[in-house]
């Protein structure tokens, strides 16, 4: 087998798993231990027992190779799997097996409900607007932040920003704090790298205007109706702005009303739904031993 070449990604998933492994068996695992599990060599395959969309997959596969064990084959990340499908064969000693198994199940389940339930978003979105990017929120559990935001793009939705350092988002909280939507955005202007984005919450269809005159890149129309949104997009285009900046719909958006905010012409749709209700997927890891690892 051609070793894979890892990169940051999975090398940092490695350390994660490393991490969650702990939170799983902090000690020792009592029952490989108490069997006198140790260096026989096993084999686990991991089974699809439902379809799906396969996320995390490549860069686990990457991980498990720096720490130590054999992939034998996998589905590519964003590749979708069916019932029956093998998902993953990992050869390696038994008791790293046995220590693993659930943690990476769950991983990979979890990831894939993620990727799945984006895809259809996606779908649902475009079929209304080609154009249009269904983008993810940062509204992801602490400690899963990566493979969050990994699982949304591999479902075929835009990452977004990864945290607060990528780029300026001005919110209401910070208006508040200041004190007006433009003196914020004054000082946003001023002091923002030439390598960064500004984006721009606004919650009144009005204040779309005003953003994109102040030098906003995007702005992000929040929890604003269908209507609203059409009538922001309205005021921006008689104001000749309309093609000088993103639009961006966020809050509350889901398959309940997707089609509805990809019809009205926005650039891009973000929501956190996939990462609140992931689709069910369903892994099961079969273990066998072997004579060589």
């Amino acid at each position: 087998m051609t070793r894979l070449s890892p990169g940051l990604w999975s090398r940092r998933i490695a350390e994660e798993l490393l991490h969650w492994i702990k939170e799983d068996a902090p000690y020792i695992d009592a029952t490989t231990e108490a069997l006198g599990i140790r260096d026989d060599c096993a084999e686990m395959i991991i089974r699809a027992k439902s379809s799906g969309v396969a996320s995390c997959t490549s860069e686990a596969a990457e991980a498990l190779e720096l720490l130590g064990l054999r992939v034998l084959e996998h589905v590519e990340s964003g590749q979708w799997f069916h019932e029956g499908n093998v998902v993953m064969r990992i050869r390696g000693s038994a008791r790293d097996l046995l220590l693993l198994e659930r943690t990476l199940l769950d991983l990979l389940m979890y990831a894939s409900g993620i990727a799945t339930a984006t895809q259809r978003l996606v779908l649902m979105a475009r079929r209304l607007n080609s154009r249009v990017r269904v983008a993810a929120t940062r509204k992801t559990p602490p400690g899963f932040r990566l493979c969050a935001k990994l699982a949304f793009r591999h479902g075929g939705g835009d990452t977004h920003r990864w945290g607060l350092s990528d780029a300026l988002i001005v919110k209401d909280s910070h208006v508040e704090i200041i004190g007006s939507l433009e003196e914020a955005l004054r000082r946003a202007v001023e002091r923002k790298s030439f390598a960064h984005k500004l984006e721009v919450e606004v919650s009144r269809p009005e204040d779309a205007v005003l953003a994109a005159r102040l030098g906003a890149d995007i702005v992000m129309l929040d929890n604003m109706s269908p209507d609203e949104v059409r009538q922001a997009l309205r005021l921006l285009e008689e104001s000749g702005l309309r093609d000088k900046v993103l639009v961006e719909a966020s809050g509350g958006i889901g398959p309940w009303n997707i089609a509805v905010y990809a019809a009205s012409g926005v650039d891009v749709i973000s929501t956190s739904y996939p990462f609140y209700h992931p689709e069910r997927i369903d892994l099961s890891a079969e273990m066998k031993r072997v004579e060589q690892c």
